[in-house]
């Protein structure tokens, strides 16, 4: 029943949101392409070492990709394309972070690998989480209008884990190297997930 009632809060939010948002003159898919300025503006500053201001244009950049969204609902404008559209958009957000990340000398954590390996395995994780869902309906494993779901951590997950690990990089740059083993590791694990839930629907099938 939360679970519910926090979806039915979240949607009254969208549309209060596509609302206001409609009374500027941008299209859906023209929002979207705006979410990348304040995402290439957070990766810039995340390589600078600047993370408190990074993490806030992440989350501006966050914002963005809520209004597109609710922006087509609202205005009756929503797409197939504009869904495309918004999920490529997506990847290069979540890529043009991980990238950056490769530019900040975090500390070692111990944990068997160098960072950087572990920003790979963050990055590799992330993609294929995502690849083996496209991958699921591509290869018609599930039906028509259907989506392969499921997995630890879907993206929401990934990126709040992110923010809070630039967020406490500004105490301690530490927290950051934590946060990227642990998205490394779970990324993978939910993208092993994505390919046993599809494995059974394809038996099913």
């Amino acid at each position: 029943m939360t679970f519910y009632r926090n979806r039915e809060k979240f949607s009254r939010l969208s549309v209060k949101i596509g609302i206001s948002f409609s009374k500027i003159p941008l299209t859906p898919n023209q929002w979207t392409i705006v979410s990348l300025i304040p995402a290439i503006l957070a990766a810039y500053f995340l390589a600078r070492v600047l993370f408190l201001t990074a993490a806030g244009l992440f989350i501006i950049a966050s914002f963005l990709d809520l209004v597109d969204g609710s922006v087509a609902r609202v205005t009756g404008r929503v797409s197939k394309f504009g869904t495309y559209l918004d999920t490529i958009v997506d990847r290069y957000v979540e890529a043009m972070i991980i990238f950056a990340l490769l530019f900040v000398a975090l500390p070692s954590t111990g944990f068997f690998l160098p960072i950087k390996a572990w920003i790979f395995l963050y990055f590799f994780g992330a993609m294929m989480t995502t690849y083996a869902k496209s991958a699921a309906k591509e290869k018609e494993i599930v039906k028509d209008g259907d989506e392969l779901k499921g997995g630890i951590l879907e993206r929401a997950e990934r990126l709040i884990i992110l923010f809070i690990g630039i967020v406490a990089a500004a105490f301690n740059p530490i927290y950051l190297s934590y946060a990227i083993v642990l998205l490394a590791v779970l990324t993978n694990f939910s993208a092993l997930q994505r390919i046993w839930i599809a494995r059974k629907a394809s038996i099913v099938n």
